[in-house]
């Protein structure tokens, strides 16, 4: 168990980090939404009714739409794009290791680089899919969810509900997802540009504390 701990400890802190924050948002998110329905005269809802809100897949999706798309634009972007001095870059003009091509006689190489063929082709390119495929889904999610909590707004109020093709024009549902990703493109150009000229030691997202400016990468 202690092996366990110290091999995976980065991933159990932030897995934990997410489900107690998660939980904040839930309990939190539950009360400011009953709080809306009671200044709007309308019934307050349970716990296990706020699951299935529009208030709670907005709220959620729309955040983790914006962490996939960032991560995913960073891989990319990083694959030609570089950042002189920064730690976050390859190398301006030395080859990378991540750019050599695979090889299937390595020792314990995953399966997929032994297989080849096109099973190979879609694993040197299987993290930039996954990341997207998940923005997709939260993205869709996060239209389903805003959608959703504006038609329960409106019902409310005895106005006419919203359809797919109307809101998919709607000034709320884009502000929702830009104010999200703007400030998730500020925090990686924050990254990329301190690690220039800051260090942090024992960080594997820092240079080495002695590292000259403008060494570029970790």
């Amino acid at each position: 168990m202690k092996a366990f701990f110290k091999n995976n400890g980065l991933g159990i802190c932030f897995l934990t980090l997410f489900i107690a924050s998660l939980a904040g948002q839930v309990l939190l998110g539950f009360r400011e939404h009953n709080k809306e329905l009671i200044y709007e005269g309308a019934a307050v809802i349970s716990l296990a009714s706020y699951f299935t809100s529009g208030h709670f897949f907005q709220s959620t999706f729309e955040n983790w739409e914006s962490e996939f798309l960032q991560m995913a634009l960073f891989v990319v972007f990083t694959i030609f794009l570089k950042q002189k001095g920064s730690s976050e870059s390859k190398k301006i003009d030395e080859p990378e290791e991540v750019d050599r091509e695979p090889d299937p006689t390595k020792k314990d190489a995953p399966w997929p680089v032994k297989k080849g063929g096109v099973i190979l082709k879609i694993y040197k390119h299987s993290l930039t899919i996954a990341l997207l495929a998940l923005f997709i889904i939260s993205f869709i999610i996060h239209f389903y969810g805003s959608l959703k909590d504006e038609n329960e707004q409106l019902l409310r109020k005895g106005e006419p509900l919203e359809t797919v093709s109307t809101y998919i024009g709607n000034s709320r549902f884009w502000f929702e997802s830009f104010q999200n990703w703007q400030s998730e493109f500020l925090s990686v150009f924050a990254i990329i540009m301190l690690s220039i000229y800051l260090r942090q030691i024992g960080s594997s997202q820092s240079k080495p504390v002695d590292a000259p400016h403008m060494e570029t990468g970790e």
